[in-house]
């Protein structure tokens, strides 16, 4: 992810803990005489979660209106009020004053609001006078709605976009080669493109450049048709703008919501399996043969970066290990690597990985670095697994895209399904695709060698 978007998403998890602490010390401040008002805590806590995330509270932009605030606002408060009082009833609280609930309610009401609206006008003002927190963007195209765009970037300066070049479609003066070596030399973030003057071939190569170099692509909408891909409708001022469907990963909630799970889920593994299995595993792999208990190999995971991924070592030691995948009846398998491989217990130690940040639960599986590197150009979209962590089990495994890559139709379909998985991220689907490979290791796998 980006630095741009990583501020964002910590402005946005600063901004919801600061609400969180505000509405427990105004319920500890007040006399709200609850028979057990330890629960209420937590209660009132999670209430508010689940509505901002459903209602994507903290889901406000730069170029976000205030109109829309104050609806978000209302929408907010409607089912908190709801769930405020609906903790009388649920947890049965005869002695709850009802008027004290209610100031209690009417005192969030104006403490969030206020902190909204504070940190809305102050990062406007910010960028606006200390030039900080900037947005480096380019527009492609000349029309009037594209020129109305380019005079918000410069008229607008609390937005924080800073406006490099405009580069015209007609076919005499448009190189989108140079158009895009443009963008990487200049560090451009977003780009936004009229369509109109574009070939169609000239948009794909557009949407595939920002796929594979992490750049925001956004259209300003007329009538020609883009594609079929989701898109979503925003307004800077009133210039329409349509951007590609964010990926749900990329929206903090979302985020926050699985790296939880990610950390509870990897937590009680290493605490409830792994804290006994470990020395055991050792024992068992050390009278076998000789080496390290594990094996650690370099992968390309977020953000194309590379991490050590952990494995229970399964192989003798061989100078082919990291760039060798292990085929059917493959020689360098010991004894009990062939158990651990087909029970997939050589992966319990990525759940390591996964405690401390570089994998996921579930995620597209990370490759060897050769078969990234013969893939990256091969296979269109291809980037866009890295826009995730690589996790310990993916959607392509469950669906039997595991294990040794024989043709290229194998990558094909694994890709096809991370990008499956990347564009409709779910916690549904996690909990989907775990409970399915639970299900395929206790039947086997005819891939797991």
């Amino acid at each position: 992810m980006p630095i741009n978007q990583r501020k964002f998403g910590l402005k946005r998890s600063i901004e919801g803990l600061a609400d969180l602490l505000t509405i427990n010390l105004l319920a500890y401040s007040l006399p709200v005489y609850f028979h057990n008002p330890i629960l209420f805590y937590p209660y009132i806590s999670l209430v508010w979660i689940i509505i901002s995330y459903r209602n994507k509270f903290y889901e406000v932009y730069r170029y976000t209106k205030v109109t829309y605030i104050l609806v978000l606002l209302f929408r907010q408060f409607v089912f908190m009020f709801l769930a405020l009082y609906a903790y009388i009833g649920f947890f049965k609280q005869p002695n709850v004053s009802r008027l004290y609930l209610g100031i209690f309610f009417l005192l969030i009401v104006f403490a969030i609001s206020a902190l909204k609206f504070s940190k809305y006008l102050f990062l406007r003002y910010y960028r606006k006078k200390s030039k900080s927190d900037l947005r480096n963007v380019i527009v492609i195209g000349k029309n009037q709605k594209i020129n109305q765009l380019v005079e918000v970037f410069n008229n607008e300066k609390s937005y924080g976009y800073q406006f490099f070049r405009q580069f015209s479609t007609s076919k005499e003066q448009f190189d989108l080669e140079g158009c895009l070596n443009y963008v990487v030399d200049n560090r451009i973030d977003e780009i936004y493109c009229s369509i109109e003057g574009l070939e169609d071939d000239q948009i794909l190569n557009l949407i595939n450049f920002a796929d594979k170099n992490f750049k925001t692509v956004k259209f300003v909408p007329d009538n020609k048709q883009i594609f079929s891909k989701k898109l979503n409708f925003e307004y800077y001022d009133y210039v329409p703008v349509l951007s590609l469907k964010e990926i749900p990963l990329k929206i903090r909630t979302n985020y926050v919501l699985k790296r939880t799970f990610d950390i509870v889920f990897s937590s009680l593994t290493i605490v409830l399996l792994l804290s006994w299995l470990t020395p055991l595993m050792a024992i068992i792999i050390s009278l076998e043969s000789k080496g390290p208990v594990f094996f650690r190999q370099y992968r390309k995971g977020y953000d194309f970066k590379l991490f050590a991924c952990y494995k229970f070592r399964s192989m003798a030691m061989n100078k082919a290990q990291d760039e060798q995948q292990a085929t059917k009846n493959d020689m360098r398998v010991t004894k009990v690597g062939r158990f651990i491989r087909k029970t997939s217990m050589d992966e319990l130690p990525q759940f390591y990985n996964v405690l401390m940040g570089n994998m996921s639960v579930v995620g597209p599986r990370p490759l060897l670095i050769k078969h990234t590197n013969d893939y990256v150009d091969k296979i269109q979209k291809f980037m866009l697994r890295h826009y995730v962590k690589p996790g310990i089990t993916g959607l392509a495994q469950v669906k039997g895209y595991r294990g040794e890559i024989e043709t290229d139709l194998d990558m094909k379909n694994r890709v096809r399904f991370d990008i499956f998985y990347v564009e409709n991220w779910s916690l549904f689907l996690d909990l989907k695709i775990i409970f399915q490979t639970v299900l395929n290791v206790i039947k086997g796998e005819e891939k797991a060698y």
